[in-house]
């Protein structure tokens, strides 16, 4: 990677940080997390933090750009992989299920901006324009799948067990298990085929035109 390319990723990097410190600092003064309604102790606020699928995929964004930005050598496929997939789900689920439920100003509307777009946008760009983009093999995809399954096995279960949940859409009281089941596999699909699709890309890279012999 050249200079400009590793400036770019630092750009990344920044960015997730700032959108994940704003979010925190709106938590340490009292400010809703997320998209939830009431404020609950310090405590509570900040573990609830970190249980969104939103802040983990902007960690790992700001992860793997910043090891980018820092490295001339890709390595860490499997990161990238999931900060990839992980921030356009964000992105996606956000645009169409939860921004019609939120009605945020200030700086509420500005961590809210920059968690679910500006981030999102900024990663997409840097893989489809900037590069490198990372191998993606049956064995990375496997890996990469680890994260996002777990995740919705323990947000599940600590539902089941607090009766907090993240997100409406997870909410087994609001629609029922079968809506749940329904909504789970529909984005676990989605984590799939976004995989599937970096995988076909990077095999139409990979493959290219036949080099011509040397004369």
């Amino acid at each position: 990677m050249t200079s400009r390319h590793r400036s770019f990723h630092a750009l990344v990097a920044v960015l997730a940080t700032a959108a994940l410190l704003l979010q925190l600092v709106l938590v340490l003064q009292g400010g809703r997390v997320l998209d939830e309604q009431s404020v609950p102790p310090l405590e509570v606020r900040l573990g609830r933090l970190v249980s969104y699928f939103t802040i983990q995929s902007n960690l790992l964004v700001a992860l793997a750009a910043a090891h980018l930005a820092r490295s001339a050598r890709p390595g860490r496929p499997v990161l990238r992989l999931d900060a990839l997939v992980g921030i356009t789900i964000t992105g996606l689920v956000h645009f169409v299920l939860l921004r019609p439920l939120l009605d945020l100003e200030g700086l509420d509307a500005l961590a809210d901006a920059m968690l679910h777009l500006v981030v999102p946008v900024a990663a997409l760009v840097g893989f489809v324009a900037v590069g490198p983009r990372p191998r993606v093999t049956r064995r990375t995809a496997a890996l990469a799948l680890a994260w996002p399954l777990g995740w919705l096995a323990w947000t599940l279960v600590v539902g089941l067990v607090t009766g907090w949940l993240p997100y409406p859409f997870l909410d087994h009281r609001e629609e029922g298990w079968a809506a749940v089941v329904v909504t789970c596999a529909a984005i676990t699909a989605l984590f799939v085929l976004l995989l599937g699709a970096l995988a076909l890309l990077d095999r139409s890279r990979t493959r290219g035109p036949e080099k011509q012999p040397v004369r």
